[in-house]
């Protein structure tokens, strides 16, 4: 009955520190009224709407980031067994590292890193 009580008991705490939030937020803010409470960056009313849509350069970068993401993501567990599995790792991740280089300049000579 122990494990009941003390779930319930966390449970009773969940509940009241989400309502203490909500409660928070409602003492604090400026109005209720969405227009009159607009977002605004660095002081500045925003120029565009926040949904607009984004040139299409944008993605190109963001799937060059990607694959930079990605070479991290495999290079930090590399690290961890290059000990154990010997020069054949290193092999591997100098090919794995060719092919992120091969399609960086191929984005670069398709001009995918220009901004104007």
């Amino acid at each position: 009955m122990s494990a009941m009580h003390a779930v319930l008991s966390l449970l009773g705490v969940a509940v009241l520190a989400v309502g203490g939030l909500y409660g928070a937020a409602a003492c604090v803010r400026l109005s209720s009224d969405a227009v009159a409470a607009a977002p605004f960056g660095s002081g500045l009313e925003p120029a565009e709407h926040a949904v607009s849509r984004f040139h299409v350069r944008w993605y190109t970068v963001a799937m060059l980031f990607l694959a930079f993401d990605m070479e991290m993501v495999f290079m930090y567990p590399w690290t961890r067994v290059i000990s154990a599995m010997g020069p054949s790792a290193v092999i591997e991740m100098f090919v794995f590292l060719g092919v992120l280089l091969a399609g960086v300049v191929h984005a670069w000579r398709e001009g995918a890193l220009r901004w104007t």
